[in-house]
Order: structure tokens, then C-alpha cells, then sequence
């Protein structure tokens, strides 16, 4: 593995498909994140609820059976590879915090196995094939960010990519890098009409996470047809003015490792300087739902 240099974190995301056995699908993303790793990668971010295929396209209790604690198999496992290969792991899990409580996790261990830092899920969709409030609860650890060997880096998931204050909040907490382990696809019947818009949209919102807070962004979507659902890829790391550096494509399993350079975050925000001019005064507007417009 590529030796951290000062400033220069090489930052992976992992774009694979899923399978209905999971224990080959961990077999496979452990396996990922050691050819991470010989392609020089420092910090390593695995896909949205990677272990199984994306259960949440149906209301079913016995799936259920499918989450796990913090610690457990997973994490333990996720500790391990992070440690053998001496890198950050960013996974993403199917938590079972208690009897009847399940929240959609991100963990993040730094590279010597040690958990760095734990993240649940804001925002929680409840849409056509995407029945996520049916599983999850809302996320009460709040937006942050966890120091790693070479960096600080933040952690969001899929559906709060959407949401400008999450990345906002995020970024404020010190995160240089926002990590979005993601699974999001088509439905067949509107792929024809709308595929491409609906593509488009979910990057362009993303970098727009890089440029308004000058970060970088590593984005990791599953791939493949998996029910009724095929998950686009299309996975991604920008700069902090939004350029791409790295794109996968969106039907093959990919590894993408691209050097970032921290500076850039520096440098980006002496000159636009976003921060400094926010208007923190005047932005009590944003903790109400909806603001009158009488």
C-alpha cells in the first residue's frame, strides 16, 4: 500500500454487485477492499447495505432477520480487512441496536481496525421499491465527522444526498472528504423517459456538495439488476469545485482510487470563499418546516 503522504489522501469506492448468499457478498467486498488497497488506496468506502441484495423493495418482517448488531460479524469483519490491509474502511449495515430498533448505518474504521466512528442515516425515503421507513429509524447521532490516519472524513448514506444541510453540517464538523455509500437505480418503466434526468440530477447534486462547501465527494452505488430495481453505478469522487476525477461505469463492478490532494481544499476556499460569507443571522428560516408567506 502506497505510503500516506502529507496532504495526498488516495481515496477508493467500491462498485459491486450483490448476490442473494451474504455471506459471499461480505467474502467479496473484504476481497475489494484488499485490490483497494494494492492499488495504492487509503481510505476504502464499500456501497449502501452491501452484505445482502436491497431488501427494501418490499415491506417484509422476516427480513429483519437480516441486521445486525455494533459490534458483530460485520464489523468485525470490516475491523479485520481494515487492519490486514492498513486502511480507512467506510461500510454500511443493517443495524440492530435493539428488539424492534434498526437503523441504516455507516461505520468507519481507521486503518489499524479500530472503530473510528459510527453513522446513522438522517433521512429516510419512503418511496415506490425504496420502503426504507418500514425497516429504518431516523438516525440520532446527528451529522459528523471522525479523524483517520491521513484526514478527517465524514460519512452520509444514499438518501441524504439530497439534502444540502446534511453536507453543510457535515462539512462544518471538519469533514474533508463526504463519503456516500449509495443504492440507488431505475425502475424499468421509467428508465426510457426519465433515466437520464434522474442520472443526471443525482451527480449534479452531489458535486454540488464539493463546490458550496469546497470538500471532495466519493460516492460508491451498487450495480445490477437486483428485483425490480437496476442500480445505475455511476459511482464517483469530485474535487472541491465539483470536478469529476474519477467516474465507474453504470453496469460493470469497478474499483475506483483517485489521489486527492487536501490542499485543494485550501486553496478552493480562500478563493470562493462560502464559508465566510455565510449569513448565519439570518438563516433561523431553516428549522421550520415551511415558512408563510403572509
Amino acid at each position: 500500500m502506497t505510503s500516506v503522504k502529507p496532504n495526498l489522501l488516495h481515496v477508493a469506492v467500491v462498485q459491486m454487485s450483490c448476490g442473494t448468499d451474504i455471506t459471499e457478498n461480505l467474502r467479496k467486498a473484504i476481497g475489494r477492499i484488499g485490490d483497494a488497497a494494492k492499488q495504492g488506496a487509503h481510505v476504502v468506502c464499500l456501497q449502501e447495505l452491501f452484505r445482502s441484495q436491497y431488501f427494501c423493495q418490499k415491506e417484509d418482517a422476516t427480513l429483519f432477520d437480516l441486521a445486525e448488531t455494533i459490534p458483530g460479524p460485520t464489523t468485525d469483519a470490516l475491523g479485520r480487512a481494515a487492519a490486514a490491509h492498513n486502511v480507512v474502511v467506510v461500510g454500511s449495515l443493517f443495524e440492530r441496536r435493539t428488539a424492534g430498533l434498526f437503523h441504516n448505518t455507516a461505520v468507519v474504521f481507521d486503518a489499524d481496525g479500530s472503530l473510528a466512528g459510527v453513522y446513522r442515516k438522517m433521512h429516510i425515503p419512503d418511496d415506490p421499491l425504496y420502503y426504507e421507513k418500514y425497516y429504518f429509524t431516523p438516525g440520532d447521532l446527528g451529522f459528523q465527522s471522525f479523524k483517520v490516519r491521513g484526514g478527517q472524513v465524514g460519512t452520509l448514506v444514499c438518501w441524504d444526498q439530497w439534502f444540502p444541510e446534511a453536507a453543510r453540517l457535515t462539512a462544518l464538523k471538519g469533514a474533508q472528504v463526504l463519503f456516500y455509500p449509495t443504492a440507488i437505480g431505475w425502475h424499468p418503466h421509467e428508465k426510457a423517459e426519465f433515466g437520464k434526468a434522474q442520472h443526471d440530477a443525482w451527480e449534479l447534486m452531489q458535486r454540488s456538495h464539493a463546490v458550496a462547501n469546497g470538500v471532495f465527494v466519493a460516492v460508491a452505488n451498487r450495480v445490477g439488476l437486483e428485483g425490480n430495481l437496476e442500480f445505475w453505478g455511476g459511482s464517483f469522487i469530485a474535487d472541491p469545485f465539483g470536478r469529476i476525477l474519477a467516474r465507474a461505469s453504470d453496469d460493470r463492478e469497478e474499483i475506483l482510487v483517485v489521489p486527492c490532494d487536501l490542499n485543494l481544499i485550501d486553496e478552493t476556499r480562500r478563493n470562493w470563499p462560502f464559508l465566510r460569507d455565510r449569513r448565519i443571522d439570518a438563516y433561523d428560516g431553516l428549522l421550520r418546516r415551511f415558512l408563510d408567506r403572509s
